[in-house]
């Protein structure tokens, strides 16, 4: 039985204000003993936290309570085990980093299109589909036909439009992203360069998988998260893709099942770059989280 509730939740407002808000949101955390990350910005929040169910119900609470978040939204999956370690609430420039100055999905944003309706927006011919995560997101599993423009940073996706789209402003454009604010921001910035027709998937992959059945499902793999369970399938449910102890890399089954696989000294990322010191290091590491767990 699942004991905790992960949530993650975003809302793009207008919170100029943001440094203000940050030591009573941090109070209400710790008060209600969650576990996570939440970023303040004055474009508004983003973040994904654990906790118990009267935990999250409790900061969800204070966050709405807020008129200017009052809209926010969150997609929820289970856990067993508190998915981290501790809890920071941090403010920054960007909830999500584009690089942009001006780009404002409060003002102009994408055609929202619900999981129910993503199947059929995907199968026609003429659309465009496009996976805003990065590289080692995207390898982990995707949408059937969608096209990934191979960034490692979401700083690098406007330059990838620049690059790769322009001339096709009039072309149906669909967008997805883990939760949604990946694409919010995208589709702002292509709906500010004229670009005419651009959808994305409402709740991102995760509210996709938690709605829409696996029979049903045009996803293929598992979708990256960024938390201890590395990655969720159908459902929500963990899944099997790990993270390389030695590079922070996550790894797909099948990378896992490799000969440059050694867990926590090298992966198939990684292993070019060990030396025996190195190894020397890891090895005593993990001797160390060997002891510790089994002594726990």
């Amino acid at each position: 039985m699942s004991q905790f509730v992960v949530a993650a939740l975003y809302h793009f407002a207008r919170l100029p204000d943001c440094a203000e808000l940050r030591e009573p949101l941090l109070a209400v955390c710790r008060q209600a003993g969650v576990h996570g990350t939440l970023l303040l910005a004055a474009e508004g929040i983003n973040g994904t936290i654990a906790g118990t169910r009267a935990g999250i119900d409790a900061v969800l609470a204070h966050l709405r309570a807020d008129p200017r978040l009052a809209g926010l939204e969150h997609k929820e999956s289970p856990a067993t085990e508190l998915p981290f370690a501790r809890l920071k609430v941090k403010l920054k420039q960007e909830i999500v980093t584009m690089g942009v100055p001006g780009i404002d999905p409060a003002r102009i944003v994408g055609t929202y299109v619900d999981p129910q309706q993503w199947n059929e927006l995907l199968t026609q011919p003429d659309v465009l589909v496009i996976d805003t995560r990065n590289d080692y997101e995207v390898k982990i599993g995707t949408f059937e036909n969608a096209v990934s423009p191979g960034t490692h940073s979401f700083r690098e996706f406007p330059d990838y439009v620049e690059r790769e789209l322009r001339g096709q402003e009039k072309r149906p454009i669909a967008m997805f992203c883990t939760g949604g604010i990946r694409c919010e921001k995208a589709t702002a910035y292509l709906r500010e360069r004229g670009f005419e027709q651009v959808y994305h998937l409402r709740g991102g992959i995760l509210k996709y998988l938690e709605e829409v059945p696996a029979e049903q499902s045009l996803w293929n793999g598992e979708c990256y998260v960024f938390d201890d369970r590395v990655a969720v399938g159908h459902g929500l449910q963990p899944g099997k893709a790990c993270r390389c102890d030695a590079c922070g890399e996550p790894l797909t089954p099948e990378e896992q099942r490799s000969a440059d696989y050694e867990p926590g000294i090298h992966c198939p990322h990684c292993v070019a770059a060990l030396t025996p010191a190195r190894r020397a290091m890891l090895e005593m590491r993990r001797a160390q989280r060997d002891t510790s767990r089994y002594s726990a």
